[in-house]
């Protein structure tokens, strides 16, 4: 089910983490099915707010969606900083709630994961941070 994956997303997230001193820092990246791309801008252009703040309320910060095509295949690249103390709690509490629980449902199917992470049954696929500036 779509919550179990979210569940194994997070855990992978924890372990594959880069540590910062404001929080720490997630890059994530997916596909994007080509018929999808409008509505999912659509969704984005006007996220619910119930799921913006729940967002807020998991110590979620500068979370930012890019889309970039590339050789004619559409991607998304997500970036984040979490700034609380219990990602795993946090994150358990946002899996839990009924709005995202929605919003997944609603954007899930419009991703196309990448090689890597649908071996893994995954749709995200984490990036390793390789520089950052302060």
């Amino acid at each position: 089910m779509k919550i179990r994956f979210y569940a194994q997303l997070c855990c992978l997230l924890i372990l594959a983490a880069c540590s910062s001193k404001t929080g720490t820092r997630y890059g994530m990246i997916t596909g994007l099915k080509p018929e999808k791309v409008a509505y999912y801008k659509k969704l984005h252009a006007a996220v619910w707010p119930a799921v913006s703040e729940k967002i807020r309320e998991c110590h979620i910060t500068n979370y930012s969606i890019y889309f970039k095509e590339i050789d004619g295949k559409p991607y998304l690249f997500s970036y984040w900083e979490y700034t609380g103390s219990d990602y795993a709690a946090d994150m358990a509490a946002m899996a839990a709630d009924t709005a995202t629980q929605r919003w997944w449902k609603e954007t899930a199917p419009l991703q196309a994961p990448l090689p890597d992470a649908a071996a893994k049954g995954e749709t995200w696929e984490q990036m390793e941070e390789i520089y950052h500036q302060r």
